[in-house]
């Protein structure tokens, strides 16, 4: 393994990285008035210290004496990012492979038990380098939102919120969360220095098996093929089917990716030439007409929910005023 200072990104900016869509969304999410507001109290009213409380009490927290050798490869991560803390990494017994970077104050990484068990190392680091580039685009508080409300909605606790249109807003922060893990997979890729890694790490994620049983080149195919298929009724199809998706399709994830990798933004970065901390343009005019794409996609997304965004603007604040 290279060594982690002779690949550092110093001072990279996560917007070396951002893919479109993903900047576009958050700065469409930032403009609805109240929002940040409402996020920042739901995981104050209960959630934050929970989580981080139930992870100590039932999940095993990583370190130089609790496996190693995976402490060895987030070390290598949090290193090659250049990220400007160290971040508690806790693994939890379950049988899908996944993991998340959660905690909006004190963010931390949390890996499923399956994920050791199914992902090679190299792939289990990039699983790492992932959930790594989620804290360093900032995007945990808003994560740590919907993963609240994903568990508020389903198990019907509205009315502990009476008047807050939780549906919507969870619409909303799943459109933007699909976005948001297109950057994160190019983070993770500039981690493990090989694109085909990231491809086969999303291949082992879409069949549940090692990658030693299935074959990348046949997956990048299969990734082609998908975007092949761009008649209207298709894309309609996918839209609605990624509707209540936590993360998009990883053949659509893989070719984004590889539509990245071939436009040279990829070796830019890897050859120094990227933007550093402090250097950012501004997010709203970076994003471009694709921001009044994804404000008014955010718009639809509360109707479809049943309410307006202006009424539901008027809604968080009146909550708010109640907290």
């Amino acid at each position: 393994m290279t060594s982690p200072v002779s690949r550092r990104l110093t001072a990279i900016s996560p917007k070396a990285y951002e893919h479109p869509a993903d900047g576009a969304a958050t700065a469409a999410l930032k403009s609805i008035p109240g929002l940040d507001a409402v996020v920042r109290k739901l995981i104050e009213l209960r959630y934050e210290r929970a989580f981080r409380q139930g992870m100590m009490a039932s999940s095993i927290q990583l370190g130089p004496q609790q496996l190693p050798h995976i402490w060895m490869r987030y070390e290598n991560v949090l290193a090659t990012l250049d990220m400007p803390g160290l971040y508690d990494l806790y693994v939890t017994e379950s049988p899908f492979a996944n993991a998340a970077a959660i905690g909006s104050q004190s963010p931390m990484i949390v890996m499923n038990s399956k994920s050791i068990t199914l992902f090679d190392e190299a792939e289990l680091e990039t699983v790492l380098a992932h959930e790594a580039g989620h804290i360093l685009s900032e995007h945990v508080m808003y994560q740590t939102a919907l993963l609240i409300l994903l568990q508020l909605v389903p198990l019907g606790r509205i009315p502990s919120l009476a008047g807050l249109p939780l549906l919507g807003i969870r619409s909303a922060l799943l459109e933007w969360f699909r976005a948001a893990e297109l950057s994160s997979d190019r983070a993770a890729t500039l981690v493990n220095r090989d694109p085909l890694v990231t491809a086969r790490t999303l291949m082992v994620i879409a069949a549940g098996l090692p990658s030693a049983r299935l074959d990348v080149d046949a997956f990048l195919r299969q990734g082609q093929d998908y975007r092949t298929w761009s008649s209207g009724w298709d894309r309609l199809n996918r839209l609605l089917n990624e509707l209540n998706l936590t993360h998009s399709y990883p053949v659509r994830r893989v070719a984004e990716l590889m539509d990245w990798v071939r436009a040279g933004e990829y070796d830019r970065i890897v050859g120094g030439a990227y933007v550093r901390r402090g250097q950012e343009p501004d997010a709203k005019e970076a994003a471009g007409s694709a921001y009044e794409h994804y404000r008014e996609r955010f718009r639809q997304t509360f109707e479809e929910a049943g309410e307006s965004l202006d009424k539901t603007i008027t809604a968080m604040n009146e909550w708010l005023k109640r907290r």
